[in-house]
């Protein structure tokens, strides 16, 4: 993993918290967790439970015991990580002994197979991940059998490992990663929030919106972005959990795969090299190091058009799916259609901080090409047109990605969207990707960031329509077995 930006760099674009775990090593030493049993369970789940224990304290996670996680209010003191295993009453469950699902996140852990196969359908699998998430008010489920253990996580991540215990290398390399990067969706008070302020009958929105309905259309007939799960249509034990979950979703109505956006064109000026140029006013820039070189990079104000949280990727409607994302003077703000129905409740998108990194990574780009290589194609498209971005839970095949297109995360510890993890992995992996054309004499053209047991990111000069028809000729799904990294077959184009 690249370290090209700073983590001070890092706080002051995105306001991802300084202390903020990266790489493994680090995500072990901040991990708290503590064992919170049912008053019975099964042996297999006792034995389990003793060997993941104790190697998360091998791996140096501090596993505490349970007196010393609870405070004086029997609730669990925050940012401490509760393993759940075996069968809970409504009124044991570890939910009722925290004070927001923010602070903590809850491990089910099950003697049972999961719900699901390795091959079952993407909309079969959010079903059935998500149904059981809110039935037990957890975050993260953990199915223990005979010979093998199994984790899904919200985004429909699913990873089987064939041992009937888990291993150091599956705990540090995949479990960790996931229990130290919450899924948490961009909250109202995180933005601006500018109701009614995105003008839909503007040049600009009517020159880009078809081009969404052309991606909606090629990705109609792919189950990858078949899927829509309704918060409504599930089983909660209680009226107050159900709240509890829209809450956490903050008024979502339902959970759904990926998203469409398209950069708005952005102008930059050309990177600074440090060691060439000192200006005295740098507050509007940020050191960034690719290869040998060190440059001073501005920071624009960057707009994103994307589809909202929860539509139906498939069946676009530009009218009410689409909203405008952004940083402006380093805010960030998200602007929603005007003439929305009455009680339309419109929510951006899981992975918002994401596509933030992705748009600024862009503009980072254009202003180091501009410097190390002017007139480079990327940087007068960005202007003139902007770029796409799709992600979706798949992986292509190397053979058909496009030229001047480039590969990075394969080696990324597996976090899930919606973390600061992977909006970080999204910049640095743009200066690999740069890193690569360089190095290789090719054009850059855009980045494929893969996010291994969760999906793909492609992001470059190509329109959306274009996009989506060259990634439905062949892409696989995002499903894992025995914990090995994904996409393995992918190369740069």
């Amino acid at each position: 993993m690249s370290n090209s930006i700073s983590p001070a760099s890092l706080h002051r674009l995105l306001g991802i918290a300084r202390e903020t775990p990266l790489g493994l090593d680090a995500m072990c030493a901040n991990l708290r967790c503590v064992l919170y049993p049912a008053r019975s369970i099964p042996e297999r789940l006792e034995r389990f439970c003793e060997v993941l224990i104790g190697t998360m304290r091998s791996l140096g996670i501090t596993a505490e015991a349970y007196s010393e996680s609870v405070l004086s209010s029997g609730r669990f003191r925050p940012g401490t990580v509760i393993l759940a295993p075996g069968m809970f009453s409504d009124s044991e469950l570890a939910i009722n002994r925290v004070s927001t699902l923010y602070n903590n996140i809850i491990v089910g852990i099950y003697d049972e197979p999961p719900p699901l196969t390795a091959d079952a359908p993407p909309q079969e699998r959010l079903d059935a991940i998500v149904r059981r998430l809110a039935r037990d008010m957890v975050h993260i489920l953990v199915y223990v059998t005979r010979h093998s253990w199994t984790i899904c996580t919200m985004n429909g991540g699913v990873v089987t490992f064939d041992t009937p215990l888990p291993t150091r290398d599956a705990v540090r390399g995949t479990l960790v990663p996931k229990l130290t990067a919450q899924v948490v969706p961009p909250r109202s008070e995180d933005m601006d929030f500018r109701h009614a302020s995105l003008q839909i009958g503007s040049p600009e929105f009517r020159k880009i919106a078809p081009d969404f309905l052309g991606c909606s259309r090629r990705w109609a007939s792919s189950s990858y972005l078949l899927t829509h799960t309704s918060t409504d249509g599930l089983e909660y034990r209680n009226d107050f959990y159900r709240k509890i979950v829209a809450r956490y979703l903050d008024q979502r109505s339902g959970m759904s795969y990926g998203f469409f956006a398209r950069q708005l064109p952005v102008r930059v000026q050309p990177a600074l090299h440090l060691e060439r140029s000192a200006p005295k006013d740098t507050r509007s820039m940020v050191p960034v190091r690719v290869g040998n070189h060190t440059l001073l990079v501005g920071v624009p104000d960057v707009r994103v058009l994307t589809t909202r949280s929860g539509c139906r990727k498939n069946s676009l409607d530009i009218e009410t799916d689409l909203v405008e994302i952004g940083l402006e003077n380093g805010t960030a703000y998200l602007k929603t259609p005007a003439g929305l129905p009455e009680g339309s409740v419109t929510r951006p998108s899981f992975d918002t901080l994401t596509i933030l990194a992705h748009a600024l990574g862009n503009a980072f780009i254009a202003s180091i090409l501009k410097t190390l290589k002017p007139g480079a194609p990327f940087t007068e498209i960005l202007e003139e047109s902007g770029a796409s971005m799709t992600h979706w839970h798949g992986y292509p095949d190397g053979s058909i990605l496009p030229e001047g297109y480039f590969v990075h995360g394969h080696d990324n510890p597996p976090v899930s969207c919606s973390t600061p993890q992977s909006a970080a992995y999204s910049l640095f992996g743009k200066i690999e990707a740069l890193e690569q054309a360089l190095q290789s004499g090719a054009e850059y053209l855009g980045d494929v960031h893969v996010e291994p047991n969760h999906g793909t990111n492609i992001v470059g000069v190509l329109t959306l329509e274009e996009t989506a028809l060259l990634l439905n000729r062949s892409s696989r799904p995002a499903v894992i077995s025995s914990g090995a990294a994904a996409a393995e077959d992918m190369t740069a184009g």
